[in-house]
């Protein structure tokens, strides 16, 4: 996507791209005192909370009409839907949603930004009409029946509204980073009923820094959207499980070893969502008509079990404390895994949250009938092991430990389980960072070419380039200049480098004048004493890419180029000034981060 998009001030704004100017006093109420920061943070949070609302009601009703279900009856949680319904609503449905996202594609050609790379990239630049379009797009894909998650949806509408308003306001960069933080906590705490959980996602997920000054504001806009949703619906029941009052100190080993098991489960289900959408790719298979395949095999899946359909949220809570026999669970594991993964790589609209949170409870009952053949194990209830299961494959592919093990505790009220949770969402993570690297959110970021590893602000970055960091070089000679009129023209000492060129102007590399002066013999000329003759930056190279390149090059200095054909000279970027501006402007951002 073009960053000019996100610009202020820009001549060209998109129709999502329109704020309000509230007053000039109200803005700078806002701006300089953090009373009102934390009011508007509240305004947010509710309209998060009715958000969610809206779009748990849009596809409650079509599950309702579409599914021929009960008034009040999840999908998932279905015993029986008709076959010719469960095959045909996902097909129909997917073949809408896919000329409706290829006509949009053709009005609006451009990517639509979620909050964690407009946080990262945007400094919290949210358009409020790609927003309500992901939004949906969401509540679409999941009311016929894709196995894709909720949160998607949520947290995007409450970004979008939450950056509208922020920007209305003229927030400084990173008060509106908080902002959008605080829309998606709202959310998310909203649909979970669990304020705590939310205020971690906003902060570990699209904040991406945890400071005391941001914490506040989050668990404000976290508390008004749960609050909201009670106060609607009745909000999220708790999840009913048969748990141990005290998890024995025997059990941790095992949870450590579920908590890996679910990072490595969580790394294949992820590498599992690409290989399908490479494969799409591969087909040949129209963008438009590849939601209705995957609406294929989400309702071939759907007419064995309504368990594969939709994101698993209402299937969660009612067979979570229901003991299946061990093949049928691995068999409902193995079809929602397919169908999550062909939903997402087929092109249905959602997220992979609420769907891991169905996944790893089945996983955990899986590694419970595993673990209840084995000898010198501390038996436990499978209950148990779902519940940690739930958190660590939640952890494997969303991220977010803290937001996790704060999920299991508001689910359950049971704090020494949290502990355990706890524990293994951490394992869960580190197994995921060291052998994969990535979220599912930026690992998919990662397959576009983005470098975002989390919602840390690196818009800064991109921003901070050669082309503005470099400075025209002292000299510049010929590289046929004999070395005994280059030691005439540059005296030692007069600079440290020359910029050294052919004769049309073309960079051939840099000399430098102590080594001039030290060699010797009659007829030697520039072109025997060049450096760096292949090492040379390019103007829109960001800082890191820069001192990157100067490090692989073992140079103080490298010539700026226009480009790797024409090769003209630019200008001259030393490491000494790189890592200056770089450290310097990290300073700033720690201070704003510190409210310094």
């Amino acid at each position: 996507m073009s960053q000019r998009f996100f610009r202020a001030g820009s001549a060209y704004r998109p129709l999502g791209e329109w704020v309000m100017h509230v007053p000039q006093t109200l803005r700078a109420l806002v701006r300089a005192d953090e009373v009102w920061l934390a009011l508007l943070s509240a305004v947010v949070g509710v309209i998060g909370g009715i958000g969610v609302v809206v779009i748990n009601d849009i596809t409650m009703i079509m599950h309702e009409r579409l599914f021929a279900l009960p008034a009040g009856q999840g999908l998932s949680e279905s015993l029986h839907v008709a076959p010719l319904r469960a095959l045909c609503v996902p097909v129909l449905g997917g073949l809408v949603l896919g000329v409706s996202m290829w006509a949009l594609a053709r009005l609006r050609p451009r990517n639509l930004v979620d909050p964690v790379e407009a946080n990262a990239l945007y400094g919290g630049r949210v358009s409020l009409m790609d927003s309500l379009i992901v939004a949906g797009q969401t509540a679409w894909s999941n009311g016929v029946g894709a196995s894709v998650g909720m949160e998607a949806g949520y947290a995007q509408l409450g970004a979008g509204v939450a950056s509208w308003l922020g920007r209305s306001f003229r927030l400084r960069r990173n008060d509106l980073r908080v902002l959008v933080g605080c829309g998606t906590a709202a959310a998310i705490g909203g649909a979970f009923n669990a304020p705590l959980c939310g205020a971690f996602y906003g902060i570990e997920l699209i904040i991406g820094i945890y400071s005391i000054v941001t914490l506040p504001f989050v668990v404000i806009a976290a508390l008004a959207g749960t609050l909201t949703v009670e106060i609607l619906t009745g909000g999220s029941p708790p999840l009913m499980v048969t748990l141990p009052a005290v998890v024995p100190n025997g059990a941790y080993a095992t949870v450590l070893v579920e908590g890996m098991a679910c990072g490595l489960a969580g790394i294949a289900i992820m590498r599992g969502v690409t290989m399908i959408e490479a494969a799409f790719r591969r087909s040949g298979i129209p963008t438009w008509a590849r939601p209705a395949l995957g609406g294929v095999v989400v309702g071939l899946l759907g007419c064995l079990t309504p368990m594969a359909m939709s994101s698993g949220h209402s299937a969660l809570h009612a067979d979570i404390n229901v003991s299946y026999p061990f093949l049928v669970v691995l068999s409902v594991l193995l079809f929602k895994a397919i169908a999550s993964a062909f939903s997402i790589g087929a092109g249905f609209r959602g997220g992979l949250f609420f769907a891991s949170l169905f996944l790893g409870a089945l996983f955990g009952k899986v590694f419970a009938g595993v673990v209840a053949v084995l000898p010198f194990i501390t038996p436990m209830p499978s209950g148990f092991y779902a519940v940690v299961g739930m958190s660590g494959l939640a952890v494997a592919i969303v991220g977010g430990p803290m937001t996790m093990t704060f999920l299991a505790l508001e689910s359950t009220a049971n704090f020494g389980v949290t502990m355990a949770v706890l524990a293994a969402s951490i394992v869960s993570a580190i197994t995921v960072r060291r052998l994969f690297g990535y979220s599912f959110a930026t690992w998919r970021f990662h397959l576009r070419g983005e470098q975002i590893r989390s919602a840390v602000d690196v818009g800064w970055i991109h921003s901070l380039t050669v082309g503005r960091m470099m400075r025209r070089p002292a000299a510049i000679v010929q590289r046929g200049m004999k070395l005994a009129a280059f030691r005439q023209e540059i005296p030692l000492g007069a600079v440290q480098r020359v910029v050294v060129t052919d004769e049309n102007g073309i960079y051939a590399g840099i000399a430098y004048p102590a080594e001039a002066s030290a060699v010797t013999g009659e007829g030697r000329s520039v072109s025997d004493i060049l450096h760096h003759q292949e090492h040379f930056l390019l103007p829109g190279m960001t800082v890191k890419e820069a001192i990157a390149m100067l490090e692989k090059a073992e140079a103080d200095a490298l010539v700026v180029v226009d480009g790797p054909d024409t090769r003209n000279v630019l200008g001259l970027l030393t490491e000494q000034y790189a890592l200056r501006r770089y450290n310097e402007e990290l300073e700033r951002r720690r201070r704003e981060l510190a409210g310094e």
